[in-house]
């Protein structure tokens, strides 16, 4: 079964634009997502999945530069760029990971994407029952469910968010979760905002530009537990409940 993982990413994000090409400890931030995704060893591509939008240029000339996978897709459908590129690189299973998340630890891509099975499941992931912290989100589906949302979500957040139209229809696709004993949702890793990044930058100044995981950042949390200030507060899944907010009413089918 060809695995595939997509990563989306755009220069035009709302709350921090041009944040995938920021720098952390010498490299922009999109290349620590692709080192950590190709880190897990359980893909036959890696693709960076950017948009048509000449805000993105720059974004495929470094992946050109730096022979990373990349695809070109909408702007706002999401969803179909996520098809379209699995078509491409002929996807049987897809990994959905985001290019605001370089703290992502290979060893829960790969336990997620491990659990994985396609007797079993259509989707998979760590994002619907969080235990992990936020930033090491990783979703797994089947490109038949990705086939089927794409053909059937209709809703402007379904489109956006790739995967709401999958995990809120369990009558329709057989979802799995992956969890960990200790809950650590309530951490935040991803980058959305300014204070993200400066989270992130402290925590790479710490343990170096290589890979590290979950259990290197955490220890480094508890012997510094004054990093965790650098961005607290901020509201979780914040960009999603927005475009929850401005989805128009549909009439029922």
């Amino acid at each position: 079964m060809k695995s595939v993982a997509i990563i989306q990413g755009r220069m035009s994000s709302r709350r921090l634009p041009g944040k995938i090409l920021m720098d952390i400890e010498g490299k922009p931030l999109l290349a620590h997502v692709v080192q950590r995704a190709k880190a897990s060893g359980v893909f036959d591509f890696v693709v960076f999945a950017t948009t048509t939008d000449p805000t993105d240029d720059p974004v495929v000339e470094y992946c050109a530069r730096e022979a990373i996978e990349c695809f070109r897709g909408d702007l706002n459908d999401v969803l179909e760029r996520y098809y379209q590129a699995a078509r491409t690189y002929g996807a049987e299973m897809v990994t959905r990971l985001t290019a605001d998340c370089p703290l992502l630890d290979p060893a829960v891509i790969k336990k997620v994407v491990q659990a994985f099975d396609p007797d079993r499941y259509d989707y998979v992931s760590n994002a619907i029952r969080r235990t992990y912290p936020d930033g090491l989100d990783t979703e797994v589906f089947s490109i038949a469910a990705l086939t089927r949302a794409r053909n059937e979500a209709k809703l402007p957040s379904e489109r956006e968010h790739v995967t709401p139209y999958i995990h809120k229809h369990p009558d329709l696709f057989r979802i799995g979760h992956v969890t960990q004993e200790h809950d650590l949702s309530m951490l935040r890793w991803t980058v959305d905002e300014p204070q993200d990044l400066a989270f992130v930058r402290a925590v790479f100044a710490e343990l170096g530009g290589d890979i590290f995981g979950q259990e290197e950042i955490l220890a480094l949390l508890a012997r510094k537990p004054e990093l965790q200030t650098i961005n607290e507060g901020i509201i979780c899944n914040e960009g999603y409940k927005k475009s929850l907010n401005d989805d128009p009413h549909l009439p029922s089918s």
